[in-house]
């Protein structure tokens, strides 16, 4: 799916209850596992995941804290998935 119009920049978190996050990861580990695009809705918009995307795993360690991401990337052009 492309769209012919640039999308806005965005970078947001949003905080889910534990029941909700493990579901949304549940459907992902399934469409990891089928090689299926993944459909989630963060924040009010929606956002499609090609099977294609990398996907990793980011830890970061700071004074007061860790972190870890789980993360999904991909290009914009020529995604037709």
């Amino acid at each position: 799916m492309t769209t012919d119009y640039p999308k806005p920049k965005r970078d947001i978190e949003k905080d889910y209850p534990r029941r909700q996050f493990a579901a949304k990861l549940r459907r992902l580990a399934d469409s990891i596992e089928q090689g299926k695009r993944f459909r989630i809705q963060v924040a009010g918009e929606r956002i499609s995941v090609p099977p294609h995307a990398v996907i990793n795993i980011e830890h970061e360690r700071g004074s007061s804290q860790e972190e870890i991401e789980f993360q999904m990337v991909w290009s914009l052009k020529g995604d037709t998935d």
